[in-house]
């Protein structure tokens, strides 16, 4: 292992412990969603970078397997009853499932025509959502109701109390992702984006591979629309617009992509320059995008990404 490699997975267990005492330092039930939240989106994050950071491949529509995993969650808990357990296996299996069809259907193609298929493929899905499945959907309205867990005498209606939920699935998906980035399956992830050629002349199976990132992609995906939904009560088309897509790549390449901490620290950092940006102006978006644009030029690893490069240099 590396020194940016122990520093990366130090800092994430530092990043847990702050979350930690910011539970315990506060029962404001505010802070506590917003917190909520940003687990979230990080877990999204990091399910965006196994692709983007890990395997080397730029997707345009990975929303689709965010939001049919929020759909996923719904209608598990209001068609087929399942618990909140088994809901969010049903979203990450959904969300797997629909990553894998869009790599099946795009195994003949790679680079920005890929980028570009995927696109085109969550628009696809977010337009069915919204016109011919929206006896199944809501529609425009979506489907509000969606339940949190029911475990015992405990109301996780409560941020303070769904916080350790989010939590754990977090601490989860953060160690998973680490596991995979060393395993050998995640070692031949990195091969493919560093060489695809040279990797097939190993023997490596460069179709497969990129199909099995997208479905682990999409299967953690899956699970953070899942928990998304739960969080919010509710699941709508907005989770399946393309502005999605957009905002997971922005926040992986603010914080610094082929990292665990930098997703971590870009969906930090977007969501709090975003309530902060919002509460002056109405045109915040276009502010976090000169933000974003001054990092790309001048932060070109990142936030994080950077951090860890000066650290270990010195």
């Amino acid at each position: 292992m590396s020194r940016i490699e122990r520093l990366d997975i130090r800092l994430c267990l530092l990043a847990m412990a702050i979350l930690v005492a910011l539970r315990i330092g506060t029962r404001d039930e505010g802070i506590l969603f917003v917190a909520c939240l940003v687990m979230v989106w990080s877990i999204f994050a990091l399910a965006y970078d196994l692709v983007f950071g890990t395997t080397g491949i730029l997707s345009f529509g990975h929303a689709a397997y965010f939001g049919m995993g929020a759909y996923g969650m719904a209608w598990a808990q209001m068609h087929g009853g399942l618990p909140f357990s088994l809901g969010l296996v049903a979203a990450a299996l959904l969300g797997a499932a629909c990553a894998w069809a869009v790599s099946l259907i795009g195994s003949r193609i790679t680079g920005l025509f890929f980028s570009l298929l995927t696109l085109m493929l969550a628009e696809l899905m977010s337009i069915l959502m919204l016109t011919r499945l929206r006896g199944l959907s809501g529609g425009v309205d979506g489907l509000p109701g969606v339940a949190r867990p029911a475990w015992g005498e405990i109301d996780f209606f409560h941020n303070a109390n769904f916080f350790w939920v989010v939590y754990v699935v977090f601490v989860a998906v953060v160690l998973a992702c680490w596991v995979l980035r060393r395993s050998p399956l995640g070692q031949a992830w990195q091969a493919v984006r560093q060489n695809p050629v040279r990797a097939e002349q190993l023997g490596f199976g460069v179709r497969p591979l990129r199909q099995s990132a997208m479905a682990v992609s999409g299967a953690l995906s899956g699970v953070a629309g899942g928990l998304l939904a739960s969080l919010m009560m509710y699941t709508g088309p907005q989770m399946l617009n393309w502005k999605t897509s957009g905002d997971v790549l922005i926040m992986t390449l603010l914080g610094g992509s082929g990292t665990l901490l930098g997703p971590i620290v870009g969906v930090a950092f977007f969501e709090v320059l975003r309530e902060v940006l919002a509460a002056y102006s109405d045109y915040w978006y276009g502010l976090v995008g000169l933000v974003f644009i001054l990092c790309t030029l001048f932060l070109r690893k990142g936030l994080a990404g950077t951090a860890l490069h000066w650290w270990s240099q010195r």
